[in-house]
């Protein structure tokens, strides 16, 4: 019997043997994908057996005498993202591989930490990582973007806070939001971007109009979002943001999760909330400064190499206090709250949020959908659509405190594509088309004459952009892009206002009714705009880079420049926009030296913008209301030259101390009138000293110094009649306030929570609680800026 048992095993062994092909061979090219060239000295790997081969100088591979069955190649190369490819042989075999050799194109199929490449080639532009992002979690955006040199803030208090990029701010800086356009009436001062910091990844800042795939109207420049990247695994992975705030006495709680798939399905939440109460000056309570803050989003979809489809969703709820020593009955009291130094009502602390006050909902919603062609390029197509709802509360007569006096709605819809041909290794080209259409609702249930009229708005746009790389030290780049705006409107004048302005003369035919002591009209206006840009990029291989670029940018008004008619009161003063306000044209010269040496390096960045019919918001005077009297703001254009550099240096001055040095400067000048224009901001130094230990658990310290210089070029003070006096006066609406010194403190270590990682940081701002008034904020005229502020953050990872 054993020896039957044996015969058969041996025969059993004999017939697999002679059944089983191993004999078998795989071969085949490895090949990048963008242009089909050969890849040499890629690593072709069969996983589970350990053979490994190496493509030939053809980009040839070949495995010999293989068993057929099912098999895992593992193909690798520099800078490109590592492949696990199934196959199934069954004898000889033939398969080419094709590896993404771009590596900003591996962006989004890998890790990439905080790495993040430029959105121009030739444009001034500087990042703010995660790390950054993260520390200024109960701040606003534009607080942590006034980090970078040339970019400062037009405030409303602490919390309405406008980013500007060299002096200029509102419609002429473009915000995108992963993506998408923002639309939330960034025409207003006292209108902040309606976007929870919270929800980026990393923000870059191209300084002028040279991005002109997301816009050409981006005269100060253009403020990028991005979404963190994920690998393409099956993978959970989070971070809860704490944070405890002692001006205000209140916090913030931020969290994210993101749960991705091997097959490249992910989905991803996002939500934070903020609440603090009244604010504080050094001196005083900052009375009704408080602000309550709730911001989430959503995103799904499935990315892969070849092709993506995604939707995303995000909402913003921000209610914002704002201080009530800035609404004033009368030009007397504006007279004595600018002279007095101290604010007219102070009282205790509180959360809530009284009149005057703003409330802001924000939802956007978008479709992306790419697709990359073999040895050809990439395919996107986005939709995505906006709804901004603003209230603005005064402070009313009655029992009508709770009926808003402005309620705008916008609602925008945008349909935009382009193609990236990126196949050629030294040219590039990308070409694409934007199409929008735009509703602004003005809510008559106010009571109040509407500031914004009911109008429609239609964007077209299309661009070409190309890059040329003439050797590995030279790369010059250009672009055009043509805008067309259509803007149709229907709005009431008051009769004496129309005849005031001269309208009656200009433009009679855009009256349709005539009701006696008001006018119903319907101004439709057409721009065609032309943007471009030009210029190289010269780097060679020891860190020795220098940029220069032109940029030729055009912007059509926006509805509050044309319209703006009454009482705006959020801003409690006068607007009067002028409808015959046209285009404004910017010249841009920009240029910049970066050199980097082992222990130190520095940046120079000068730059020269002429801007012919720049639209200009100053005061003019002061009306008399039944509300009282109230200061007078008007738009007017003129031509204006705006000069400046932004100037950055670093050292390591051992492994563990390193100081950093930011330098900004710049001058606006009105060529017509030959004298400053407004809100340009002052001159000032920042240094930071810090102090990192790893081995102290990730020890790091830091102690920055701020000083800004008095701006003593500011437009002239306005004469007003003084009802008290009976006489006219002198407003000094436009006198800057002193120069000023703060220093700041922060300090941070982590600590491992089992698989887990907890960062806790400490930062103290205002470190002296100093007494200063910042000349761009609008409530220096009211009182002092914020005093001594300390933040306390606890971030886990997971």
């Amino acid at each position: 019997m054993k020896y039957l048992l044996t015969i058969m095993l041996l025969f059993s062994t004999l017939t697999n043997g002679i059944a089983q092909n191993c004999n078998s061979n795989l071969n085949g090219r490895v090949i990048d994908y963008h242009n089909n060239t050969v890849l040499i000295n890629a690593s072709i790997l069969l996983i589970k057996e350990n053979i490994e081969v190496i493509s030939d100088k053809n980009g040839n591979y070949a495995f010999a005498d293989l068993c057929d069955g099912e098999y895992e190649l593992e193909v690798s190369h520099p800078s490109c993202a590592t492949l696990i490819i199934p196959i199934t042989i069954s004898g000889n075999t033939s398969l080419d591989l094709k590896l993404e050799h771009h590596l900003e194109e591996l962006e989004e199929v890998k890790v990439i930490g905080n790495t993040v490449f430029d959105k121009t080639n030739s444009a001034q532009e500087v990042v703010l990582k995660s790390e950054v992002l993260e520390s200024f979690s109960t701040a606003t955006i534009g607080d942590a973007l006034k980090q970078l040199g040339g970019v400062s803030t037009l405030n409303t208090g602490a919390n309405i806070v406008k980013p500007a990029i060299h002096g200029l701010n509102g419609s002429r800086v473009l915000i995108l939001n992963d993506g998408v356009r923002m639309q939330d009436m960034e025409w207003g001062d006292e209108h902040a971007p309606n976007i929870d910091i919270n929800s980026a990844g990393t923000i870059s800042v191209v300084k002028g109009a040279s991005a002109l795939q997301y816009g050409g109207d981006a005269i100060g420049g253009t403020i990028i979002l991005e979404q963190a990247k994920f690998p393409i695994k099956d993978t959970l992975f989070g971070k809860t943001l704490v944070n405890g705030v002692s001006n205000g006495r209140g916090g913030n709680i931020a969290s994210d999760f993101t749960r991705v798939y091997k097959n490249g399905f992910f989905i991803k939440g996002q939500g934070s909330f903020k609440r603090l109460g009244d604010q504080e000056a050094p001196d005083y309570i900052l009375s009704n400064t408080g602000i309550k803050e709730f911001g989430g989003s959503v995103e799904l979809g499935k990315r892969l190499f070849e092709w993506g489809l995604t939707g995303r969703y995000s909402y913003y709820d921000a209610e914002i206090a704002i201080l009530r020593a800035s609404h004033i009955g009368n030009v007397d009291d504006l007279i004595r709250s600018i002279n007095s130094g101290q604010p007219g009502v102070i009282l205790p602390f509180t959360y809530d949020l009284g009149n005057p006050r703003q409330q802001v909902r924000h939802h956007l919603g978008k479709l992306h959908f790419y697709k990359r062609f073999e040895g050809l390029g990439k395919l996107n197509v986005q939709y995505d659509y906006q709804n901004n709802r603003r209230f603005e509360f005064d402070v009313r007569r009655g029992e009508r405190n709770d009926q808003a006096s402005i309620d705008l709605e916008l609602e925008t819809h945008t349909l935009s594509t382009d193609f990236k041909w990126d196949s050629n290794d030294t040219f590039q080209l990308q070409f694409g088309l934007m199409g929008r259409y735009q509703d602004n609702f003005a809510n008559p249930a106010t009571g109040v004459r509407r500031l914004i009229p009911d109008y429609e708005k239609i964007d077209f746009g299309s661009f070409v952009i190309g890059e040329y790389q003439l050797n590995n030290e030279w790369t010059f780049d250009a672009g055009i892009r043509y805008e067309y705006t259509k803007v149709d409107a229907l709005k009431f004048y008051q009769t004496t206002r129309w005849e005031e302005r001269g309208y009656d003369i200009d433009f009679p035919e855009l009256v349709i009714d005539d009701r006696g002591t008001q006018l119903l009209t319907n101004p439709v206006f057409n721009y065609t705009n032309i943007s471009g840009t030009v210029g190289f990029n010269y780097k060679t291989s020891n860190d020795n880079n220098l940029k220069f670029n032109y940029a030729l940018a055009q912007r059509a008004p926006n509805p509050s420049e044309l319209f703006s008619d009454g009482l705006h009161h959020s801003a409690a003063r006068i607007e009067l926009g002028d409808i015959r306000i046209g285009s404004e044209t910017s010249n841009k010269l920009m240029a910049s030296y970066n050199r980097d040496f082992i222990k130190w390096g520095f940046s120079i960045e000068p730059y020269a913008n002429y801007i012919k019919d720049f639209i200009l918001l100053e005061p003019t005077g002061v009306e008399f209301t039944l509300r009282g009297a109230f200061p007078v703001w008007s738009y007017r254009q003129a031509d204006v030259r705006i000069l400046g550099v932004d100037m950055s240096a670093y050292s390591d001055w051992t492994t563990n101390w390193r100081t950093e040095h930011i330098f900004s400067i710049v001058k606006g000048n009105d060529l017509d009138s030959d004298e400053a224009i407004i809100n340009i901001p002052s001159a000032n130094f920042t240094n930071t000293l810090l102090f990192s230990k790893e081995e102290w658990k990730g020890l790091k310290l830091s102690l920055q110094s701020q000083y800004v210089l008095r701006q003593n070029e500011v437009p002239d003070n306005i004469s007003v009649f003084s009802p008290e006096q009976q006489e006219e006066v002198i407003l000094a609406i436009n006198t800057a306030p002193g120069a000023y010194h703060i220093l700041n403190f922060n300090s941070k270590m982590n600590f491992s929570l089992g698989k887990n990682l907890l960062t806790t940081s400490l930062t103290i701002n205002n470190l002296l609680n100093t007494n200063y008034r910042e000349y761009l904020n609008r409530q220096r005229y009211f009182a002092d800026d914020l005093g001594r502020n300390i933040i306390l953050q606890l971030k886990l990872n997971y």
